[in-house]
Parts: C-alpha cells; sequence; structure tokens
C-alpha cells in the first residue's frame, strides 16, 4: 500500500482515530509519519525491553540453560531483550512464556482483529444494548439467520425481502 500522503513510498505506519465515534484511517510511510508527529511511538524509550524482560522469569545458571534448537536463543537472553528469537523459542520456552503472554494479553488464545473498523460498531452496539436492556439476539438478528436460511434455499425473492427488512431496522438502531 501506498502512502496517502506522499504517494512515492510504501506506507508503513497505518494510523486509526476516533473522533466523535467516527473511525478514520490513515496509512503513512515513515517520513511523513515523522513529518505530522507520528514518530516512532515507543522511540527512544530503552526501557521498554527491560519492561518486557522484568515480566519475564528466570533463574537458570549459565551452565545449565536451555537454548532454542532454532536461532540458539537463551531465555535469559530473550528476558535482558524481550524480544523472543523466533518461532521455535515459543516451542522450547513454552512454561515459561505462557504466564507472561496471559500477563501481558490477558489470554494466551489469538483473537485476531476485526477488519474495516467494525469493533466500534460491534461496541456501540453492545453499550446501546446494555443500556437499554434488550435481549442479545434482536429482530435484525433474526432476520439475518431468516436471509441465511433463504439463500440457502435459493429463495432469492424472500432474500431480498429480508435484507430490505434488515436494513430498515438498522436505520432505526
Amino acid at each position: 500500500m501506498m502512502c496517502q500522503s506522499c504517494g512515492q513510498r510504501t506506507a508503513t505506519t497505518h494510523i486509526k482515530t476516533v473522533i466523535n465515534g467516527q473511525l478514520t484511517e490513515a496509512h503513512l510511510c515513515s517520513q511523513c509519519a515523522k513529518k505530522q508527529g507520528y514518530g516512532n511511538m515507543l522511540g527512544d524509550w530503552s526501557g521498554f525491553g527491560s519492561l518486557l524482560g522484568g515480566l519475564l522469569t528466570g533463574t537458570e545458571t549459565a551452565a545449565q540453560e536451555k537454548r532454542c534448537p532454532g536461532c540458539g536463543a537463551s531465555f535469559r537472553q530473550i528476558k535482558g531483550s524481550g524480544k523472543i528469537g523466533c518461532g521455535e523459542c515459543y516451542n522450547t520456552f513454552r512454561t515459561q512464556l505462557i504466564p507472561v503472554i496471559e500477563r501481558i494479553h490477558g489470554t494466551v488464545q489469538h483473537k485476531g482483529k476485526i477488519p474495516g473498523g467494525s469493533a466500534l460498531m460491534v461496541q456501540e452496539k453492545n453499550v446501546q444494548l446494555a443500556n437499554t436492556g434488550q435481549k442479545t439476539v434482536s429482530e435484525a438478528d433474526r432476520k439475518r439467520q431468516e436471509l441465511k436460511a433463504a439463500i440457502e434455499r435459493q429463495d432469492f425473492e424472500q432474500a431480498a425481502i429480508l435484507r430490505d427488512q434488515i436494513k430498515e431496522l438498522e436505520s432505526h438502531e
């Protein structure tokens, strides 16, 4: 993806902002990002590796250190730098890394990222449902299930009617 500012370099910085409920995205090269004040957010903060390293615990001596067969890194090196050496390190140091990953991310299972700013819409809808005390299965959700069934039956006339009804319901939410 090319930089949206200069159009000459590859975009390496992706910025999402929410202002008054409106999500905007910008894709910038590193030079344009610096010009707009979005330089390296971690910048010269050399404490980041120390912070991550401080979360990692290990008490093995140098003589008995286990090493990753992929990159040769020891857990002590990972702890010191705050960086995992390679993918095989996750298997080699699994028992030591799982508690750290849980502390940092809250879970060890990857949840993924909701594309296109959908996370904001989902969050707002859940807040609205919580505030109004509505059930989580709304009429629109029920209609979506009917729409899916109509498409599977290849009843496209009914699917078109349901689609229009869903749009109408969503416009009133």
